[in-house]
């Protein structure tokens, strides 16, 4: 059950309009080429299926999850003439869940390729798929051995109604790492050997920085995943992207300490002058990662103040001495992401990246959901 808004430790709030506007501005990069979504792993921690339900509304017809329950959960809220693909491909014999719940296989081994054939087999027709070939990143898909395997033998992909080839980028947010063109070279080198005999199969190849590769990267279908939640997609540049998420923390109480007096635990900061300490609900239990000990910031009514001493499992403690008092009441809210402290931002102060902010945010924060 979600809790009361006014008794929770933080408000997480999820801008489904600045979501819908990123979908749209990345659509408009693409040209003809469709874009997708990735709403794996929760959404990237946003809500999978109020974050879909408003991708679907704004036009996306291809989500990728990247295990089967996800598709499962995900299904009884989305129509079946919009496209569930679960990347990891079927578990070990629960192939046939994913006829019975209308979803779609990513294949990324000579096994998993196998067992879909032979149910098509079984069932005496022909069933959807993906297929997944590992151009460089040596993570999933097929190996170049297994490759070869399947250019020398088409017959094993007998009963499998091939609807797009795909790879995936491993350094695309790096625009000059030489690894995208390699990647690319050899993507598009399978895609013209198999053209022939697979003529209605499409491809698809970027993730969110892939799109802002160029037109050469885009093929038929687009998979963004963190752009969409307001992620930067390219390093070193300012970020094009909506900002789709606010956390909030509530203050529980202030003291003031003097000087000399250390905060949290184990001594990691000392006051070098007699300060006011707030300490707000919320820790790394919440995602609040422990590497933001001494180095995160929070705004309160936009003014910058610092975290100090250890993030513990459910507060952090915040250097509040050149902030108004009659704003640091119990209850009184604290901007922990915001347009003055982007997940980007936070991801950096913690020395991660944006994705792990975003997926790292916990089930305590009472989530309201914004489209206006």
């Amino acid at each position: 059950m979600q809790q009361e808004a006014g008794r929770a430790g933080a408000l997480l709030t999820i801008d489904l309009k600045a979501l819908r506007a990123n979908y749209r501005f990345l659509q408009s990069r693409l040209g003809t080429a469709l874009c997708g979504a990735a709403v794996k792993a929760d959404a990237y921690g946003l809500g999978a299926i109020p974050v879909s339900k408003a991708l679907v509304a704004e036009g996306c017809r291809h989500l990728f999850v990247a295990q089967l329950e996800e598709a499962i959960s995900l299904r009884t809220h989305i129509a079946h003439d919009v496209a569930i693909y679960v990347m990891h491909g079927s578990p070990v014999g629960y192939e046939a869940e994913f006829i019975e719940y209308g979803c779609t296989p990513v294949l990324n081994s000579l096994e998993q390729i196998s067992a879909w054939r032979i149910l098509a087999k079984e069932r005496s027709i022909s069933l959807p798929a993906i297929i997944q070939i590992d151009t460089g990143m040596a993570r999933m898909g097929l190996s170049q051995a297994e490759l070869r395997t399947w250019l020398n033998d088409f017959s094993i992909t007998e009963g499998i109604d091939l609807r797009y080839v795909m790879s995936h980028l491993a350094c695309a947010e790096d625009q000059l790492d030489p690894m995208n063109q390699m990647q690319l070279s050899a993507f598009k080198n399978l895609c013209t050997q198999l053209r022939q005999q697979y003529p209605d199969a499409k491809a698809s190849f970027s993730n969110s920085s892939g799109i802002f590769l160029g037109s050469e990267f885009h093929f038929d279908l687009a998979r963004p995943g963190a752009a969409l939640y307001g992620v930067a997609p390219v390093a070193g540049q300012e970020s094009p992207m909506q900002s789709v998420v606010q956390l909030q923390g509530r203050i529980i109480q202030t003291r003031e300490i003097p000087m000399g007096a250390s905060v949290g635990y184990s001594k990691t900061w000392r006051a070098t002058q007699p300060s006011r300490i707030a300490t707000v609900s919320v820790g790394y239990a919440d995602g609040w990662l422990r590497s933001l000990s001494n180095c995160g910031v929070a705004h309160i009514s936009g003014i910058e103040v610092p975290m100090v001493g250890n993030v513990s499992m459910d507060t952090i403690t915040l250097n509040v001495s050149h902030v108004d008092p009659q704003l640091l009441y119990p209850g009184a809210l604290v901007d922990l992401i915001c347009p003055d402290n982007t997940v980007d931002q936070v991801a950096k102060q913690a020395g991660t990246i944006g994705y792990e902010i975003l997926t790292s945010l916990g089930p305590r924060y009472q989530r309201h959901y914004v489209d206006v």
